[in-house]
């Protein structure tokens, strides 16, 4: 029965390297695939978060900036009295 115990550990002592080697190959290629992806991001040339955000403060200020000026175009035809002919052009415009 020795010799049966023997091949058993031996065979166990085997399944386990193996485990090992795969989970070695398994991280070597998680970073291989992280580090071409990373790349290719970087050559896309993608907009960072920070850069987005400026853009963002950036459109939520022109759009206020945009809804005073029509403010003050509708008052200023309303007071010249051709607000009817500036909302035509105005609508054309948007």
């Amino acid at each position: 029965m020795p010799p049966s115990n023997r091949l058993f550990d031996d065979l166990a002592r085997l399944m386990t390297d193996a485990a090992g080697a795969a989970q070695g190959v398994r991280r070597e290629a998680e970073t291989v695939a992280r580090a071409q992806l990373e790349r290719v991001i970087r050559d896309l040339d993608i907009a960072s978060r920070e850069e987005l955000d400026v853009l963002r403060d950036l459109v939520t200020s022109l759009q206020a900036q945009n809804a005073a000026l029509t403010a003050r175009v509708a008052a200023l035809e309303a007071k010249s009295g051709t607000a009817a002919a500036g909302a035509a052009g105005l609508s054309e415009v948007v």
